[in-house]
């Protein structure tokens, strides 16, 4: 046996290529959805599977703002990183951004085990929208990437008993109203990194729980993820949940007798979910042509394993370079609590949750690993045994963790879990705070000022009462509603507002927001009037109430861009078309206001000008997974030219649409689908955000070539 070998943490900063997150995005996020997965059709599930599906969805973000203040532009940036390491391996942490485990080297080999992204750059996959490719992230809360996944984590160092160092990450998770903590360590006698998760329900009723951790590894033609079951849940692009036998899935529409194992064989993204039958100890492995990669175990609590791929096809490729600088391309093995990450687990009041990871580097036999699928499974289990995964899983699993203490803090975080030790004391519930994961007084910051206020019964801080002043913060959580329903003035009735929202319950809120406006003018409550508006599609009063809202806060992009949309979809370019000339040149600049210009003119028959701007560029940093603006933009631009030329009046199909983008495929810079059919034509319709295409009023042919593009993103 080797000898043991004493783990050290330290604080350390890493000099990254960076996008600047920017300021949140001040509008509460009341409409903002969930994942793009939640609501998916399934087949061939059981009962259970189904339960999980129905329950625990997130209609919205809220409390969290979301963060969408990035751009494509990278400068060097210092990150602040904790460093976990020994003679044998060496982790490092970007405890600044999720906790994000961003390295992992064997040190024996020299190996860097994960996809280590070379730059940070934000891009629109998360629940608050800003999202970043590489490491192993750690996801908490509803389906999708969680909210604190580009937000920092307490940090502490931890000493043992055995006098070996561990890395100590914890957080409140407001969307649940969760406490979660994340101790990672260095097995004494093996190479492995050790991560236990414990999570914890403070509250007096059950919650809803997902988790997933999610691994990226680097993607080429001979690596192939492994993992012990036969059949998978294969959700694709196209919104279908299905069982299917796994590696071949029986999917047709892209080869026969794909073997999906190796991720590059595969034109489409999709996800797999694997039934492993409550495997007393899950795993997954990415293993290269030499059968070595990275594996990762746990302990049987964390049930599900998943692979993820981009896929081949000219989108996918092109959301592979979007979320780095250059060819770095990877795929994705997760586990999670329930088998799908479409599903939720009951967590019963008061109860704590606790398992255990293993990460290190499998070395299997090349030639069985790349064989017949049950011969790679076993030289990859007969890999993780020789590692010595199950023996330090149980060791860590049960090993007595009260003595452990906490010698020097590293990094604070955010006080929300302060605020929630005030709350709690002053209506007698037990602290959230405790030994292990504490939340002191001094962690109260800005975006805790009001809230703290509105519980100690004071005025609420002089600026806070400018209506120009954007609040910095919200609640969702049904134990604010008395408390803030006893404070006076028009910012109390703008929170009320929202918390009603977040319930649910959107008479009240308009209620209140009304009552916000009566005490004080303000643009806030006219901008959540006008989302009210737009859900209950009465349009004329969004368009009125977003008019109101500008006029207030003339300078708020963000409103800007949300009252453009809400014009497209009234199927009121003109309108659209005045609000963004009335802009200044910086807001007319942003990407998401110049497809709305380019959208407006496509709609109005303006395609000469609309041409203009396809040939121009429009970029839109924060376009969303999935979302298919820009090449559904580009492909109607193309049907109404060829409507045009061939005389074509009234809507135009979508068998006229297929013609198109068969005859003018959307450039690279434009290409997002990350699912097509067969012969090309894009795998999603035009958003529900736009309006449908038309054939221009005209009979004058436009130029017969389409724009060039010189570039891609």
């Amino acid at each position: 046996m080797s000898i043991p070998s004493l783990s050290r943490v330290r604080l350390d900063e890493l000099v990254l290529p960076s996008g600047a997150l920017g300021a949140p995005d001040p509008l509460p996020p009341l409409a903002e959805g969930a994942d793009l997965h939640a609501d998916a059709a399934g087949t061939g599930l059981d009962d259970e599977m189904l339960r999980g599906l129905a329950y625990g969805k997130a209609p919205t973000v809220l409390p969290y703002l979301l963060q969408n203040g990035y751009g494509r532009e990278l400068v060097p940036t210092r990150h602040p990183v904790a460093v976990l390491e020994d003679e044998r391996m060496r982790a490092t942490f970007l405890i600044g951004l999720g906790g994000r485990l961003w390295s992992l080297i064997d040190k024996r080999s020299g190996r860097q085990l994960l996809h280590s992204n070379p730059v940070f750059r934000p891009a629109n996959l998360a629940l608050r929208n800003a999202w970043f490719a590489g490491g192993v992230e750690w996801n908490l809360g509803t389906t999708g990437h969680w909210p604190l996944t580009c937000s920092p984590l307490h940090a502490v160092r931890v000493r043992r008993p055995d006098g070996s160092e561990a890395l100590r990450l914890y957080e409140y998770e407001r969307m649940r109203g969760l406490v979660v903590r994340l101790d990672f360590s260095l097995a004494p006698d093996r190479p492995l990194l050790l991560a236990s998760v414990t999570i914890r329900n403070p509250k007096d009723i059950g919650v809803p729980v997902y988790w997933w951790s999610n691994i990226a590894v680097p993607e080429s033609d001979d690596v192939r993820v492994i993992t012990p079951g036969t059949e998978a849940y294969r959700f694709g692009y196209e919104g279908t949940l299905s069982r299917v036998p796994f590696p071949d899935d029986g999917d047709r529409a892209d080869g026969e007798g794909v073997d999906r194992s190796y991720t590059t064989r595969s034109r489409d993204a999709a996800d797999y979910f694997f039934e492993l039958e409550r495997a007393p100890m899950p795993w997954i492995a990415a293993l290269d042509g030499s059968g070595r990669g990275l594996f990762q175990a746990s302990t049987r609590e964390l049930r599900g394993r998943k692979l993820f791929f981009w896929g081949t096809g000219p989108g996918s490729r092109h959301w592979q370079r979007w979320l780095t600088e250059g060819e770095h391309p990877y795929l994705e093995i997760q586990a999670g609590l329930a088998r799908t990450q479409l599903e939720h687990l009951p967590m019963p009041a008061g109860a704590t949750w606790r398992w255990t990871e293993a990460y290190g580097l499998a070395e299997a036999d090349a030639a069985a690993a790349h064989g017949p699928w049950d011969a790679a499974v076993a030289a990859t289990a007969l890999a993780l045994e020789r590692a010595g995964a199950a023996d330090a899983l149980e060791r860590e699993s049960r090993r007595d963790t009260t003595r452990d203490e906490i010698v020097q803090t590293l990094q604070r975080a955010s006080g929300w879990g302060a605020l929630e030790n005030v709350r709690r004391r002053q209506v007698g519930e037990p602290a959230l705070s405790d030994a292990v994961t504490p939340f002191p007084g001094p962690d109260l910051g800005p975006e805790q000022e009001w809230w703290a206020a509105a519980l100690d019964a004071e005025s609420v801080p002089s600026p806070e009462l400018d209506p120009a002043i954007a609040p910095l913060s919200y609640q969702a959580d049904p134990a604010w509603v008395p408390i803030v329903s006893g404070v006076p003035g028009w910012r109390a009735r703008l929170q009320e507002g929202v918390l009603a929202a977040a319930d649910g319950r959107w008479d009240a809120a308009t209620e209140a927001w009304r009552a916000s406006i009566a005490e004080r003018e303000n643009g806030w409550a006219w901008r959540n009037l006008a989302v009210a508006a737009v859900r209950d599609d009465d349009h004329e009063a969004a368009a009125k109430a977003y008019a109101r809202a500008r006029g207030l806060l003339p300078h708020l992009l963000p409103l800007t861009v949300e009252a453009c949309r809400q014009l497209l979809v009234a199927d009121r370019p003109s309108d659209a078309l005045a609000l963004i000339d009335s802009l200044d040149a910086a807001a007319r600049a942003d990407g998401r206001v110049r497809f709305a210009r380019a959208r407006a003119l496509l709609v109005r028959g303006e395609l000469t000008e609309c041409g203009r701007m396809l040939e121009e560029g429009i970029e839109i940093p924060d376009l969303k997974e999935g979302e298919s603006s820009l090449d559904a933009l580009w492909i109607d631009y193309q049907a109404a030219r060829l409507a045009a030329a061939e005389g074509i009046r009234g809507e135009i199909d979508d068998a006229f649409r297929e013609r198109a983008a068969r005859e003018f495929p959307p450039p690279a810079r434009y290409d997002f689908r990350m699912h097509t059919r067969a012969g090309g034509a894009p795998g999603s319709t035009t958003p529900a955000s736009t309006p449908p295409t038309s054939a221009p009023p005209t009979t004058t042919a436009p130029t017969a070539t389409a724009p060039t593009t010189t570039r891609t993103a």
